[in-house]
């Protein structure tokens, strides 16, 4: 079975099962993928999280009934999981912009979000430079900071973590480096939705190292791991962000790897990015998928 008709089952099963308790897990045993790379892999093609998703077609199904069925605000409530029906009549109002009650009326607007499903596009066609390579554990020594992702443009949270690095600073990381990938790096861990907007994760910049000795820096430990490394070369950050899209639209879903929920690497050449052909390394842990 293909990874599109995969996904599509996956799919309808959620559909059909949209007034129950989803069983998640069977969602992703559909797709053959894990619960980490398929919540990766819907939030950037649907472009909101699973989670997400399921409660606005679950709302939007229950406007259809409170218009179509002699049916309790109460008994829809529960059944679409919310602790009380004041918690649902809030969500409701705030999808539909009217009362579940008012929803009853004629001649009332409601908002309808359909069904998803994954179509062919014509999409590739563009040569993208990749390298599979193995890595044993190492650390990630430097500076970490809580942020919130942004997707267009520089993150102002990303340049107030990079001017800490002094010409002091990075001369003594760069001390400590003695493993792939080699130089200052960028990494992005502790994420659930890295593909949304909005989401917060733990960023660090800093060197790869075995040494496990942190000094007055953070530490950041990375399990052992094969890696899929793309070579990124443009204006930055568009080259970067275009190749994040790619990897998820094209490569992911056509390599037989999947995401493992690791922390992701960027390797960027210095710090003038002013450059046309601006080149960086995007480093995302990944594994062999259950064929």
């Amino acid at each position: 079975m293909n990874v599109l008709a995969q996904l599509n089952e996956a799919m309808d099963f959620i559909e059909k099962n949209l007034m129950n308790d989803v069983d998640l897990n069977q969602a992703y045993r559909i797709a053959g993928c894990s619960e980490y790379h398929f919540r990766r892999m819907f939030s950037f093609l649907a472009g909101i999280p699973l989670g997400e998703y399921i409660r606005r077609r679950r709302l939007s199904v229950a406007g259809i009934l409170l218009q179509s069925e002699k049916i309790k605000i109460i008994d829809i409530a529960f059944e679409l999981g919310y602790e009380s029906p004041e918690a649902f009549s809030k969500a409701f109002q705030a999808m539909h912009g009217i009362t579940p009650s008012q929803a009853r009326k004629k001649n009332v607007v409601l908002k309808s979000f359909q069904p998803l499903t994954f179509q062919l596009t014509i999409r590739g066609g563009i040569e993208m430079d990749y390298r599979i390579v193995e890595k044993s554990s190492f650390n990630i020594v430097g500076f970490k900071k809580h942020i919130t992702l942004q997707f267009e443009g520089v993150n102002p949270q990303m340049k107030t973590l990079a001017e800490k690095l002094t010409p002091e600073v990075i001369s003594e990381l760069k001390s400590l480096c003695n493993t792939e990938p080699v130089g200052i790096l960028s990494i992005s861990a502790n994420f659930s939705e890295r593909t949304t907007d909005g989401t917060e994760l733990d960023q660090y910049i800093g060197v790869a190292t075995t040494k496990t000795e942190s000094g007055n820096y953070d530490m950041l430990h990375v399990e052992p791991s094969v890696w899929a490394v793309f070579e990124v070369a443009g204006p930055f950050p568009m080259a970067l962000q275009d190749t994040w899209a790619r990897i998820y639209a094209e490569w992911l879903p056509a390599s037989g790897y999947q995401l493992t929920g690791g922390p992701e690497i960027l390797w960027n050449e210095s710090p003038d990015t002013t450059k046309i052909d601006y080149k960086s390394e995007i480093w995302i842990p990944v594994s062999k998928k259950a064929i």
